[in-house]
């Protein structure tokens, strides 16, 4: 069973492309009226405005801590660091621009084939980010185990890539998450308070930002932080087995305790694949 894991990475691009579809089948849904596509083509561009703005900030502190890593402790923990924080920052992107394209088209499809066909769109919008962050994190971790991971003495190496997924998800959880309730305050207190009209009313322009921070926190900032605790826990028990104390010869013990966590995420993105086809 241990041989399993060299095939963890394969597992991860399937999952991707398996999330690439799933975007694909969303987007060949009409998005609507003028009025919705209107609406629609708003959000997505100030969310991507937003996370342009992220992204580019970021992409200086991940060079400096790359630096830092490098020098003070090896550049293969450095270049983990920089993957993690690319799958993580991707893995959000990957969602928000589900997220964004399925909004009219749900609507459409529920005005004109009714809600179990709008299930479907919104359904499969919304899983194209879990199954994103569920293959990125394979594909990132099983790529590093497969070099490094086999040998406990430089299983540590791996830890650079939950290093990476933590930073990007403090950053995008508490920046969006900001930018969230504050777009979601000012439009309520414009609209409630001084305008007189209801919450989330059109006629309110505060309610566009209102929904790009609901995209930008809730979705890509969501996505960067679950993947963080889907690496994290997988790479602390990986670093748990490698360094845990062991009876003498029972080497061959300590590596299947290293391998099992990506075994069970790989048997569980399978899994996945089976139950997102289910929903009808």
């Amino acid at each position: 069973m241990e041989n399993w894991v060299n095939y963890a990475p394969f597992f991860g691009v399937a999952g991707v492309i398996f999330a690439f579809f799933l975007f694909a089948y969303v987007k060949s849904f009409p998005s609507g009226n003028e009025v919705m596509i209107d609406l629609e083509d708003q959000i997505n561009k100030g969310a991507m405005a937003f996370l342009k703005r992220e992204y580019t900030i970021l992409v200086v502190f991940i060079a400096v801590v790359f630096a830092l890593l490098w020098f003070g402790v090896n550049l293969q923990t450095a270049v983990a660091f920089v993957t993690g924080a690319f799958c993580s920052g991707l893995a959000g992107f990957s969602g928000m621009s589900a997220a964004t394209r399925a909004n009219s088209r749900t609507a459409a499809a529920a005005n004109e084939f009714g809600m179990a066909k709008a299930l479907n769109v919104s359904y499969f919008g919304g899983a194209v980010m879990g199954v994103a962050v569920a293959s990125l994190g394979l594909l990132g971790v099983g790529i590093w185990y497969y070099f490094v991971g086999h040998n406990p003495a430089t299983a540590n190496i791996i830890n650079g890539f939950a290093m990476g997924a933590s930073s990007i998800a403090l950053f995008a959880r508490m920046g969006g998450g900001i930018y969230t309730k504050a777009a979601d305050v000012g439009a309520d207190l414009v609209g409630k308070v001084e305008a007189g009209i209801p919450e989330d009313d059109p006629r309110n322009p505060g309610v566009i930002a209102d929904n790009v921070g609901d995209n930008v926190g809730d979705i890509a900032g969501m996505g960067a932080d679950i993947f963080e605790s889907y690496v994290g826990a997988v790479i602390a028990t990986i670093a748990i087995a490698a360094t845990m104390t062991m009876p003498a010869g029972s080497e061959n013990l300590r590596s299947a305790y290293m391998v099992c966590p990506l075994l069970v995420i790989m048997g569980g993105l399978v899994a996945s694949f089976f139950g997102i086809m289910s929903i009808k």
